[in-house]
């Protein structure tokens, strides 16, 4: 017989649960507490994505990430961290760069979201021509949060200094360490658009 043991507060002088491994039946047991989960309330959202108007359904506290992956499966912005840290997330929101596994849903509004498969119609985006000239992805997992970052700053800023672009890209990681590839593109990209 296998047992596993639980802490619970003593009563009666038994102190844990036991099972069978075989039946998994209960051969002594306690109830020291009962508790009942309750599923959160969802909203529907109206969203503008890439141009088009989505209505979702979610609880309000659902990262932007999650939605736009598994709700509307666009799958080129990738999940990395779940913290803000890695940048694998970034999508624009109204044209600035935010991470979108910290992003909940309900803060979207009627802002207007860019993902990746968003940035360009009918062909490449000069920093994505950019990227491929200057041979920047290496494993490529970072790339998409990579781009958006760097999209947002070139239309913020024509003529971007080494300074401009470190501080633009800091909250971007790339575990292959293609930075000055990231940033001789960018600067690439900031030419070509001049």
């Amino acid at each position: 017989m296998v047992r596993c043991f639980l802490p619970v507060v003593e009563a009666q002088g038994k102190r844990s649960f036991q099972f069978t491994r075989q039946s998994f039946k209960i051969e002594s047991f306690f109830i020291v507490s009962h508790f009942e989960i309750k599923p959160k309330p969802m909203a529907t959202y109206q969203l503008h994505i890439n141009g088009k108007n989505h209505e979702v359904d979610a609880v309000p506290e659902t990262p932007l990430l999650w939605i736009l992956r598994d709700n509307l499966d666009l799958t080129g912005t990738k999940f990395g961290c779940g913290m803000a840290q890695c940048g694998a997330c970034t999508v624009h929101v109204d044209g600035n760069a935010i991470r979108s596994c910290s992003t909940p849903v309900s803060s979207i509004g009627e802002k207007k979201v860019t993902t990746i498969e968003g940035i360009s119609e009918g062909g490449l985006h000069p920093i994505q021509q950019a990227w491929m000239d200057e041979n920047v992805p290496q494993c490529g997992y970072c790339q998409t949060g990579q781009i958006m970052s760097a999209i947002a700053l070139i239309e913020k800023n024509s003529n971007p200094s080494d300074e401009d672009i470190e501080s633009a890209m800091a909250g971007n990681i790339c575990r292959c360490g293609t930075y000055e590839r990231i940033r001789k593109a960018i600067k690439t990209a900031a030419k070509g658009n001049a």
